[in-house]
Order: structure tokens, then C-alpha cells, then sequence
């Protein structure tokens, strides 16, 4: 089988430094439910993580938008396609609004969003202890759908690496 043609060096970094980033972001945030003891420090890393993970999910879109993905392998049917390009949009959607949710929980609550030392982000919703609720309950909603979509998004690549063997993973390879 020919090679798949593969992402520019830029994608594949931003690509992998996020899903590290967001694995790193899910570990923490099962172990936040888990573990109270933990969870004033677990919390110091979620809050400036998410700040990251948002801040390179818009340069992610944007260097996207300048260097277009390549094709997709012509083993995926037009169905296949839908669900990646369904799941690939979901991905960024959820990355990109889950930190800015989190961020307004926050405000709603007027729980200071600490980056690093003393440089906080500024409230970006009014105090409102119920708009913090209804947003704590989304936030909570959200990370588990975004943990599905991973999910889907690595069973997805794994089965057309082991099974169908068209090269979708060397596409995003390092």
C-alpha cells in the first residue's frame, strides 16, 4: 500500500503536545473525583492546564485553517468520513469550550483562576450561585462527553492501525 501523505511537522507537534496535555488533563480530573485530599493541589495544575489547552486548541484551529489536513485514506468509506470529520469537530468544539466553561464556573463562583504566583485571570461572568451550579454540572457533562469522543477519536485510530491497516496513524506519527 502507498503511503499515506502525512501532516506538517507543526500539526504533528500541536497534535501531540495536546493529547498529552489532555491525558494529562483527564488523569487529573478523575483524580479530583476521587481524592479530596488532593484535590486543592490537583486543582492548581486543572485551572492553568485548561488556560493552555485552551490557548493552543485556537492555534491548533488556526494552523489548521493555513496547513488543510491531509486526505483521508481511501479505505474509509463516506460514512467513516462523516463520523471523522463529525468527531474531529466535536473534539476541537469541546476542547475549546470546556476551558472557557470551566473559566466562567469559576467567575460565576468568584473562585480566582491563579495561572501562576500572581497573575490570575480576570471574572468573566458575574458572581451568581446558581449560574455557577447549572455551569459545574455542564463542566461535568462536557468532560465526560469529550471523554467518549477521545476515546472513539484513539478506537477509531487503533482499529484502521491493527485492523484495516491503511496508514491513519503514520499520517499524525511523529
Amino acid at each position: 500500500m502507498p503511503a499515506q501523505p502525512r501532516f506538517p511537522a507543526v500539526s504533528r507537534l500541536l497534535h501531540w503536545t495536546m493529547a498529552v496535555m489532555v491525558l494529562i488533563m483527564l488523569c487529573i480530573g478523575v483524580a479530583m473525583v476521587v481524592s479530596l485530599g488532593d484535590y486543592h493541589a490537583l486543582v492548581s495544575i486543572h485551572r492553568p492546564l485548561g488556560i493552555a489547552i485552551l490557548i493552543l486548541v485556537v492555534v491548533r484551529f488556526v494552523n489548521r485553517l493555513i496547513n488543510p489536513p491531509p486526505p483521508l485514506p481511501a479505505t474509509m468509506s463516506r460514512a467513516e468520513r462523516l463520523a471523522a470529520t463529525a468527531s474531529e469537530l466535536a473534539m476541537y468544539g469541546l476542547m475549546l469550550v470546556l476551558p472557557l466553561v470551566g473559566w466562567g464556573m469559576l467567575s460565576a463562583a468568584r473562585y480566582p483562576i491563579v495561572l501562576h504566583g500572581s497573575v490570575h485571570l480576570p471574572f468573566i461572568l458575574p458572581h451568581n450561585a446558581v449560574l455557577y451550579a447549572v455551569l459545574r454540572k455542564a463542566h461535568t457533562i462536557l468532560a465526560y462527553l469529550f471523554f467518549l469522543t477521545f476515546m472513539a477519536h484513539v478506537g477509531a485510530i487503533l482499529f484502521h492501525t491493527l485492523i484495516v491497516r491503511d496508514g491513519m496513524l503514520r499520517r499524525m506519527a511523529p
